[in-house]
């Protein structure tokens, strides 16, 4: 994406939020407005899928707070600066020369670090020196206020990009091939990753300027979530219902894996609802760790009941009437 990308596009009114919005706001904008537009529920709809794009494009330079502090930096020069040719220059230069020059574009020629004359723009408008600082941490030190010359070498911008896995590639690693600046680049993406994790690509970015390093490409990946499982780190957790019997006296459950096998889980007499079992060695099969299988015991409440089972759960509460389950709660709460 150039510098006049960024200019022309408002990655705010995009996702609906404010210019102040702060991370949780862009998140919960973009999940509502992915949601919607999704190309699973919109199958066939070309308008649906463009704004589904426009919106994952919004999201991920918003949602990182290094793209962000740039895209900020390119709006706010339009009211801030003027510009025009260096010598030996023909006729007055535009704004993408000099966009080319910071993003890693090359016109005029081809010339890297092509000359660049500024000037300082109305009162207390930004000059280049300025936008420069702003966007890449550096100071007045490439140029000299109101002089012309070349640029030192600086590194290339960043690149963002984003991609959606089905939850079963991302728990096993899978490889994901982005179209970026015209060019397929394959990402590996390593088994377990976790629902908005980025992946940093060292040096697939934009080209340097005047022999500086390239960016990175940044990968912020989306898990789509699974009816029965959730990634927790390497582990993996799932929740399975027990009747309050099972809970009470003890059983012994199968338990369903992700892949298609089935492990034995022994349920303590005495469980709560709410307990996380753990089976050793069953979650993410990692390069660097193997994680485990996390089984939360729910008790099952019954919404309708024989009338001897309502005997009997009757004839149990009467046996327990002397215990408090809620013995020293005010005490607590008055703390």
């Amino acid at each position: 994406m150039t510098g006049q990308d960024w200019m022309e596009k408002d990655f705010y009114a995009v996702l609906g939020v404010s210019k102040d919005a702060d991370d949780a706001a862009v998140k919960k904008a973009y999940r509502k407005l992915a949601r919607q537009y999704h190309p699973d529920q919109n199958q066939g709809n070309a308008a649906a899928e463009s704004k589904f794009k426009e919106i994952g494009e919004a999201y991920a330079v918003l949602s990182d707070p290094e793209q962000r502090r740039q895209y900020d930096a390119v709006r706010a020069m339009a009211g801030g600066a003027r510009f025009s040719a260096g010598a030996g220059g023909a006729g007055a230069g535009g704004f993408e020369d000099i966009m080319g020059a910071m993003f890693g574009g090359a016109q005029g020629g081809g010339r890297s670090g092509p000359r660049v004359r500024y000037t300082q723009g109305g009162n207390g408008g930004a000059g280049f020196e300025d936008i420069l600082g702003s966007m890449f941490g550096g100071g007045r030190t490439a140029y000299g206020q109101g002089t012309t010359g070349y640029a030192a070498p600086t590194a290339g911008a960043d690149v963002v990009a984003q991609v959606t896995l089905p939850f079963r590639a991302a728990v096993e690693g899978t490889t994901a091939e982005l179209e970026v600046n015209g060019r397929t680049i394959t990402a590996r993406i390593p088994a377990g990753i976790n629902d908005g994790k980025k992946i940093r690509l060292r040096g697939k970015g934009r080209p340097g300027v005047a022999g500086g390093p390239a960016g990175d490409l940044v990968v912020t990946v989306h898990v789509t979530p699974h009816p029965v499982w959730t990634l927790d780190g390497v582990d993996l957790r799932m929740t399975v219902p027990v009747t309050f019997a099972e809970a009470a006296l003890g059983t012994t459950l199968e338990v369903p894996t992700l892949d298609g096998a089935t492990v034995r889980l022994k349920v303590p007499a005495g469980t709560p609802s709410g307990r996380a079992l753990r089976v050793k060695g069953r979650g993410v099969q990692g390069a660097k760790a193997t994680g485990d299988l996390l089984v939360t015991v729910q008790v099952a409440v019954p919404q309708k009941l024989s009338r001897k089972a309502k005997q009997a759960l009757e004839t149990f509460a009467a046996e327990n009437d002397g215990e408090d389950v809620r013995a020293g709660l005010a005490a607590r709460a008055a703390e």
